[in-house]
């Protein structure tokens, strides 16, 4: 069942929508697809690139990678979610990308309804070409725009997770 926001009661008070959305973070939490109290974006991308490439997800605390697969390659997986008000594709801070914390980085784009956009996954040496560092953040900006799949070390995964064949 879909619910869509035509469907959400508008008698509803703020509280009981403020309420609702905390349920459904609740029951997401109870699944395994999310896994702190932040915004879902990155923890639905990194339960849904886990899920679908095989790879087991690194503790919370881990830094610089997010989850690896049988053969010990680290992932470090960006999301972002565009919406109406917010069509960005500007993935989260890289932090220490020099430090090869990771080895390979898959980014995800959510239309608004949390569809896959776009998927990619990129080599260090590939995200090191497709972002910019920047001072007053202290790590490297990045966005996941179909252009990059003209960089070599970058592969279209949108399909895979799409579940698509």
């Amino acid at each position: 069942m879909v619910v869509k926001p035509s469907v959400i009661h508008p008698g509803l008070s703020i509280a009981d929508l403020l309420a609702t959305h905390c349920a459904a973070l609740d029951e997401l939490r109870r699944r395994g697809v999310i896994r702190s109290g932040n915004n879902p974006t990155g923890d639905y991308a990194e339960w849904l690139v886990s899920s679908k490439l095989g790879l087991q997800l690194a503790g919370k605390s881990v830094k610089g990678f997010d989850a690896t697969d049988a053969l010990g390659i680290r992932y470090q997986i960006k999301a972002r979610r565009v919406t109406a008000d917010n069509s960005s594709t500007q993935l989260s801070v890289i932090r220490n990308l020099d430090g090869e914390d990771f080895d390979l980085l898959v980014a995800v784009v959510f239309d608004s309804a949390w569809n896959v956009a776009v998927a990619a996954k990129m080599t260090r040496e590939a995200v090191s070409k497709l972002s910019t560092f920047r001072h007053h953040v202290n790590g490297h900006v990045m966005h996941l725009r179909r252009t990059v799949f003209s960089v070599g070390g970058v592969d279209d995964i949108t399909a895979v997770l799409r579940g698509e064949p």
